[in-house]
């Protein structure tokens, strides 16, 4: 029902949850925020049926009229508005439109209804700056209820100042911005690495930072220098560049001293302040001296205060970056014209109304600040604050021509003389500063210094840029560019190569393999994977790191020169990649996991979010795609790169035929060419077949009988292939990777345990239990014949994590049936949700369900804890049996097996020296089958 039949709209908008996306995601190629709504009432009353609220969105924020929204047009918004939208839609729009308010030129959103769900939408939109994007959206949806039911407490103009404000705060300064949005421009990345102006440009080896204008290659020496005003001026005077006469002093009485010496008029100012603080100037006799000290010293961090004769003229900010000039701004103190009618005091609230105004560096101009200075330089001037100057008499409010204490810029680049700019610029090589703001006092900048008269009054690190590029009169200059020359010069790379790998299963194994192939190329590679964080061959993090998190860690890593990421469905669902793009992606398979979380339910929809991978592969990049996978086959349209197949399918086959065709047209692929002598590993690229290796030769493989690491191994050098490895030494790496515990711990390792052979893999769904089964059957045909059974028996400890649906537990367990003689079940100390033991009832249920139907096991016992189930399976078997365990911390279990397996070797050697030859522990001291 609507309005129209008797129901009041009720204010019942609200957010369920809330997510950032920090790169490529699910919505969006950009970095988005995702805010999922419930309407409740309101999903009945678009926005044409609530009586004025149209009128009172508009009367709020006008510039809503500017939206295109689906129409594409001006206008297009405020069309949906009249015809009838809903409100999800516009807390999307008015999200957006806020972050125009506070500067943040935002555009891209959408709103989408969850499917299945009345009256729940999922809002997208894009945002410069977290904290204000996410701001932005809880303030859109208490504006849309307030124009539905107007709340008493809530007043928009105060709270959208609040939100401003708060903008501002975070924001960036110019400095910083114009070096960020340069950077922008060159496809440069960039990371903020805190919530103030440290940022990084470019990604691990190729890495620069900046604090507003400071850089990685400023000297810290340089810095200290330039902050020692008198180490300063002696080094320039060395130089033969015009200084002031000065000295400094820690005592009043020495200050009027060094004035007296020097002669009025004189200037006092900190040895080490800035921003222009505690500088007095154009003192005129001792007495001015002693008063002027204590403000100078107080601005002092070591007390130190510079007393120098008094340079006539304006003030001129020379900006030199990299040993050149670049910008030259003529500083004007704060001050304020008269006009015959206001008075000092409202003549300041009238310059401070000014939208360029804000507080400190937030904006382009600083707002004049009022103190007792202030009002006694107003008084030398021959006026009280509430006196009414003549018209266009100007009364100055400072004496320094700092913009942060108010002042204003006039742009003087073009004008100065070319000896005034070389003095600027040896001023600066002087002091070794990369970035300097050489500050000139002279009559004009047009003139030569020397003959005119004129000083450099002070050498500055990390100078304001603002007053560059944005100034009060005169044209801006483009300032950012010279320093992001400086840190990247034309042709320097800025960025390193990313592979990502993700699919189902075979992640974190094909992860390994690329980046081994590429530690043996030199490279110093950052790798992520569920087992951690891994920098040039060190774990530097334990943890599960497959989400953007990590990868963002490994691109501010100053040692790596190429990554690999293994990216899993959660990190992309829940932040996005975390990076822009990535040079090759890797997409091995689509299979039946993690169903039934965070809205996906279908394989279509589990292979959409994978696809993110493949939609970050840019015009340059490559995608690897298994090709005998058609919802992996599917995702070649949203490649703008190349595609690389790789495929197992046999020759002759529609999916070979295929990759032939793809070939024929200049395409790559890796495929199997399967003969008597076995199984060849080829790389194709145009009409050139390439072999690469047997699969019987490659470790990882088992002699060939691990199909899963066959495919994996091909997906791998699809990678490296397509990354620019030469193919030799593609070759190499897959020759020299092993499943060891050294180079792929937990995946397929292989241990000797007292005469049984123990395989530990992470093998934790029926699709992955189908491939290590296949895996089981051929490697226990070549095992030794066990003494009671006629054959090795096969034990097998399983466990999936509790998040996962109860049918898909029930089919690991009906497929490890299939494989094992027993199955023992255990849990992952982390339930996920569930009770203690109801995971492994699910999964016992299908190897019941499969004895029941002929399957191989003859036994299922559960054994929760997963330390007692691998002793447990290891008393359950025999020399020359076969124990798999899928295991969760497979540190612990491998140590337990390593200590296992020395007690066996120890009790052997025991044996020999003059005992039995079968280890037996001493009567009366329990054995480990007891």
């Amino acid at each position: 029902m609507n309005e129209e039949q008797g129901t009041r709209p009720s204010p019942d908008l609200k957010i369920i949850e809330t997510r950032v996306y920090r790169g490529p995601n699910i919505w969006s190629y950009e970095p988005a925020i995702h805010l999922v709504v419930d309407l409740g009432s309101l999903e009945d009353f678009p926005s044409n049926t609530i009586d004025g609220f149209t009128e009172g969105l508009l009367a709020h924020l006008p510039r809503l009229d500017q939206h295109h929204c689906s129409r594409g047009k001006k206008g297009g918004f405020i069309e949906r508005l009249d015809e009838g939208t809903w409100l999800g839609h516009i807390a999307e729009h008015v999200s957006l439109q806020l972050q125009q308010e506070a500067g943040h030129d935002m555009r891209r959103g959408k709103t989408r209804q969850v499917k299945g769900v009345p009256g729940r939408y999922n809002i997208i939109y894009s945002y410069a700056d977290e904290a204000v994007g996410l701001a932005a959206g809880e303030l859109a949806v208490r504006f849309v209820n307030h124009l539905v039911q107007p709340e008493p407490d809530f007043d928009f103009t105060t709270e959208l100042e609040r939100f401003i404000k708060q903008a501002e705060r975070t924001a960036f300064g110019p400095s910083t911005q114009a070096i960020v949005e340069e950077a922008m421009s060159r496809d440069i990345p960039w990371i903020r690495l805190n919530k103030f102006s440290l940022v990084q440009l470019g990604q691990g080896v190729h890495a620069k930072r900046i604090r507003a204008t400071m850089t990685s290659e400023t000297g810290s020496i340089a810095v200290d220098v330039a902050g020692d005003k008198d180490l300063t001026t002696r080094l320039l005077a060395s130089a033969g560049l015009p200084v002031p006469r000065s000295d400094s002093v820690r005592t009043v009485e020495d200050a009027v001293s060094v004035a007296n010496k020097i002669g009025y008029p004189v200037v006092c100012k900190p040895l080490d302040g800035n921003h222009g603080r505690g500088v007095c100037l154009n003192l005129q006799s001792a007495d001015d001296v002693r008063e002027a000290f204590p403000i100078a010293a107080d601005q002092s961090r070591r007390g130190w205060v510079i007393v120098e004769n008094f340079v006539t003229g304006k003030d001129y900010r020379c900006l030199i970056i990299n040993g050149r000039m670049e910008a030259i701004a003529e500083r004007v103190p704060a001050h304020v014209v008269g006009n015959g009618e206001h008075s000092v005091a409202e003549l300041v609230e009238i310059t401070n109304a000014d939208p360029r105004r804000g507080v400190g560096h937030e904006k382009i101009l600083t707002r004049i600040t009022i103190n007792a200075a202030a009002v006694e330089l107003v008084r030398t001037q021959g006026f009280e604050m509430d006196d009414i100057p003549p018209a266009d008499t100007m009364v100055k409010l400072t004496l320094t021509g700092n913009m942060s204490t108010g002042g204003i810029s006039i742009d003087r680049t073009f004008e100065a003389h070319p000896e005034n700019v070389e003095i600027a610029e040896e001023a600066a090589r002087m002091i070794g500063l990369d970035i300097a703001g050489i500050d000139f006092i002279c009559p004009d900048i047009a003139q030569p210094v020397r003959e005119t008269g004129g000083a450099i009054c002070e050498v500055n690190a990390a100078p304001g840029f603002r007053m560059h590029t944005h100034p009060t009169i005169g044209d801006p200059q483009y300032i950012a560019k010279p320093v992001v020359d400086m840190l990247f010069p034309p042709g320097a790379p800025s960025r390193i190569p990313i592979v990502a790998v993700t699919g189902t299963n075979g992640k974190t194994t094909t992860s390994r393999m690329i980046s081994h192939v590429f530690k043996g190329l030199g490279h110093k590679v950052g790798m992520t994977s569920t087992d951690g964080v891994v920098i040039d061959e060190r774990l530097v993090i334990r943890a599960d790191a497959s989400g953007p998190k990590s990868a963002r860690m490994v691109l501010q890593n100053p040692r790596v020169d190429l990554a690999v990421f293994e990216v899993a469905r959660g990190g992309i669902l829940r932040e996005g990649l975390g990076y822009e793009r990535n040079d090759v992606a890797v997409v091995l398979n689509i299979q039946p996991d993690h169903l039934g979380m965070r809205g996906i339910d279908t394989l279509e929809q589990l292979a959409d979010v994978k696809a993110v991978l493949v939609e970050a592969v840019p015009r340059t990049g490559f995608a690897v795609l298994n090709a005998d996978d058609p919802l992996v086959r599917r995702m070649r349209r949203r490649c703008s790169g190349q595609i690389v197949w790789f495929s197992v399918a046999e020759a002759g086959s529609e999916v070979r035929e295929y990759i032939e065709s793809h070939c024929r047209r200049g395409g790559r692929a890796v495929v199997l060419d399967r003969s008597d002598l076995g199984d060849m590993i080829v790389v194709k690229h145009g009409r050139r077949s390439m072999q690469l290796a047997w699969t019987h030769l490659l470790p990882s493989t088992f002699g060939g009988r691990a199909m899963m690491n066959v495919q994996n191994a091909m997906a791998a050098a699809a990678a490296a292939f397509a990354a620019g490895a030469p193919l030799h030494d593609i070759r190499q790496g897959l020759r020299t990777f092993a499943t060891s515990y050294y180079l792929s711990p937990g995946r397929l390792n292989e241990i000797q345990v007292d005469g049984r052979t123990v395989i530990v893999d992470y093998c934790h769904n029926a699709p992955a239990m189908r491939m290590l089964g296949d895996f089981v059957d051929k490697l226990g045909d070549n095992l030794g014949q066990s003494s009671d059974l006629g054959r090795p028996s096969r034990i097998g400890v399983i466990a999936t994590a509790g998040d996962r649906r109860d049918d898909d537990m029930r089919e690991l367990g009906e497929v490890a049936a299939q494989h094992f003689d027993v199955v023992i079940v255990r849990e992952d100390v982390r339930l996920r949700g569930r009770k203690a033991g109801e995971s492994a009832e699910l999964i016992t249920e299908g190897v019941r369900r499969a004895m029941e139907n002929g399957a191989r096991c003859r036994q299922v016992e559960a054994v929760l804890d997963e330390l007692t189930a691998v002793r447990h399976a290891l008393t359950r078997s025999n020399p020359g049996d076969l124990v798999i365990l899928c295991v969760d911390q497979h540190q612990t279990v491998l140590a337990e097996l390593e200590s296992v397996s020395h007690l066996a070797q120890a009790g052997a050697r025991s044996g020999d020296e003059g005992g039995d030859p079968d280890f037996v522990k001493p009567e009366g001291e329990p054995t480990d089958a007891s």
